[in-house]
C-alpha cells in the first residue's frame, strides 16, 4: 500500500493545504485517511485535502512525500484522476 502527499502548498480558507493520493485505489486511499482522522467531507473527487498540521502525521503513517506535479502524474496513471468540475 502506497500513498502519497504533496508539499502543503496551497493556500485556502487561511490555511495551507496538501493532496493525499493513492495510485492503486479509492478504497486504500479512503482507509489511510480514516486512520490519519480526516473527515469525509476531505475527500476532493480523486484525493484527499490535508491541513499542513496533519502533514507529518501522514509521511509517519507512510505517506510518500512528492511533489504536486507528481502526485496528478500518478494519479493519471492510476486511472483515478476525476476531471475537475
Amino acid at each position: 500500500m502506497t500513498l502519497y502527499i504533496d508539499p502543503p502548498n496551497w493556500p485556502g480558507h487561511g490555511r495551507m493545504w496538501s493532496h493525499l493520493v493513492s495510485d492503486v485505489s479509492f478504497d486504500e486511499l479512503h482507509t489511510f485517511a480514516a486512520g490519519l482522522g480526516l473527515p469525509g467531507q476531505a475527500f476532493d473527487g480523486d484525493h484527499y485535502d490535508v491541513l499542513s498540521t496533519t502533514y507529518g502525521d501522514a509521511v509517519r503513517l507512510g505517506a510518500v512525500e512528492v511533489s504536486s506535479r507528481e502526485v496528478v502524474r500518478l494519479l493519471r496513471l492510476s486511472g483515478l484522476r476525476r476531471p475537475k468540475r
